[in-house]
């Protein structure tokens, strides 16, 4: 998710659950910190799949 802020930071997060019909919003979000937290993306965020096999090395 890009910052809004300027000279902000953007955040990177791992989907972890999707909680809508059909893979639509809202995710459950994981952070690098443990964070966790349920989000609707908005303009400022980028949605990049990711391999199976990336994601079966990060559990």
């Amino acid at each position: 998710m890009h910052s809004n802020v300027v000279g902000g930071s953007d955040r990177i997060g791992e989907i972890i659950e999707v909680r809508g019909a059909d893979g639509t919003p809202p995710y459950r979000v994981r952070y690098p910190d443990g964070h966790e937290s349920l989000m609707f993306p908005g303009p400022d965020c980028v949605i990049e799949q990711g391999s199976a096999t990336a994601a079966a090395g990060r559990r």
